[in-house]
């Protein structure tokens, strides 16, 4: 590593129509270096740095242009060090749910990134204490890890990869491949989702663009890596979408069993809301049930369990706006009669929670995945043939809203106002029930026929 003390550092530059469009030129040795920042603000912070290292006499390294005392920084940072700050800077304004899914992705790929594997602990304690410690921003601020996990986290640190090794052209193919080799696999070695391949991945690069920011790598290696992650299939399986018939013997056979649970799964199918929205519906969100006709309903809120680890409140469940909304921005979804007349049966029959939620676990607490999954596959075993119970059809209580998404679409409701009604994208819907969406054949078959007849 050569460095020299022929600086020149010039004024900040501007480029317009840029998303970084702030930037720092300067030349070392008549090389000629820069760097780019989306404020001008920061771009003059970091230009201070560069005239205040020159000022003191310091070097500059002639390959990436940077101070010695810069250059010292950045060498001194492990994969291990950048994941845990990552973590802290992600942690504030992330929800649990996000917590968790960057604590899963970091603790997959950082026992990867490693200089040696001799001596390495057992996969599963080291997971342990990545996912249950060193990457949980409280449980690693307030408390002290003992025993083989503290052992295994020792070996880690001891051995964790330098950031900068990442972008070195001898080794980068290999190592940023390995990372991303692990991501595609399950614990257990098997093939991972390729939905949770693309989180994952999304999640690494990420952590990767953070090291950028902080100047310790010049450019996300990842970008220089032709690397095919695994198809991701984002349509709804047909073969799980229940035909109405289908859908009221279901939730006849949930009458049967546990009544105040009808309406629940009668919101996910006529409404087409997510389990997480349906578990907050408040009677205050019912504003209009008619005796007869259509009702509306405002759907305020989401609730997806997360686990009390990862909430700032402590619960399981976490309280939170709509999926893909600001806070506080509500959707209206009218409802059939269908529907109005479950919930005026449940008001009526069944009141509401303390705090107003139409449905409640026991004791008036959240009501659970385990036990509206467990009744809907004793309604399943109920209301449909052995076959059925064997299929995918309705296999899950998401599936309903899959079902009502699915009716719509067919009945010719314009896409736009579907994915307005579901809390959806137009674009996601489409892509996401292209398989689901029939019965049309004819009417397009004979549209095409009469065009091609117009030269006739």
């Amino acid at each position: 590593m050569a460095y020299s003390h022929d600086v020149s550092i010039w004024g900040l530059a501007r480029k317009k129509n840029r998303k970084r469009g702030h930037g720092v030129r300067w030349t070392v040795a008549g090389k000629e270096c820069s760097k780019w920042f989306t404020e001008r603000a920061l771009a003059d912070n970091y230009r201070s740095k560069l005239m205040q290292a020159a000022r003191k006499g310091e070097g500059f390294d002639t390959e990436t242009g940077l101070p010695e005392s810069m250059v010292r920084a950045q060498l001194s940072v492990t994969w291990y060090d950048l994941a845990c700050r990552f973590v802290d800077l992600k942690w504030p304004h992330a929800a649990a749910k996000s917590r968790t899914g960057i604590a899963d992705a970091l603790a997959t790929v950082t026992p990867v990134l490693v200089t040696t594997k001799r001596g390495k602990p057992d996969a599963k304690v080291l997971r342990a204490a990545l996912y249950g410690w060193a990457f949980h921003k409280v449980r690693r601020e307030t408390t002290k890890l003992t025993g083989q996990e503290a052992a295994a986290l020792k070996w880690l640190q001891d051995n964790s990869l330098r950031v900068v090794t990442l972008n070195e052209k001898e080794q980068r193919s290999q190592l940023i491949r390995s990372a991303l080799d692990a991501l595609a696999l399950k614990m257990d070695g098997t093939p991972a989702a390729a939905k949770t391949v693309a989180r994952k991945r999304a999640i690494f690069y990420g952590t990767l663009n953070y090291a950028v920011e902080l100047d310790i790598l010049p450019a996300n290696p990842i970008e220089r890596v032709s690397w095919k992650a695994p198809a991701i299939a984002e349509e709804v399986n047909r073969n799980v979408v229940a035909s109405p018939r289908q859908v009221r013997a279901l939730l006849a056979a949930v009458h049967a069993k546990r009544p105040e649970l009808t309406a629940f799964y009668g919101c996910l199918y006529y409404a087409y809301m997510r389990p997480g929205e349906a578990k907050v519906l408040r009677k205050s969100d019912c504003i209009d049930l008619p005796q007869s006709g259509w009702g509306q309903l405002l759907l305020t809120g989401n609730s997806p369990r997360v686990g009390s680890e990862w909430t700032d409140a402590g619960t399981s469940h976490e309280e939170r706006q709509l999926k893909h909304r600001a806070k506080k921005i509500a959707r209206p979804v009218p409802i059939p009669p269908e529907l109005v007349r479950l919930l005026r049966r449940h008001l009526d029959e069944h009141g509401t929670a303390p705090d107003g939620r139409l449905f409640s676990g026991g004791r008036g607490g959240p009501l659970s995945e385990s036990v509206y999954g467990r009744v809907w596959q004793m309604a399943r075993e109920k209301a449909l043939t052995p076959a059925q119970v064997a299929s995918p059809l309705a296999g899950r209580p998401y599936d309903l809203r899959h079902s009502g998404v699915t009716l719509a679409l067919n009945a010719g409701v314009p896409a736009p106002e579907v994915a307005r009604r579901a809390g959806h994208g137009v674009d996601v819907l489409l892509r996401v029930y292209a398989g689901c969406i029939d019965g049309h054949e004819e009417m397009w078959n004979g549209r095409i026929e009469e065009a091609l007849k117009g030269d006739d």
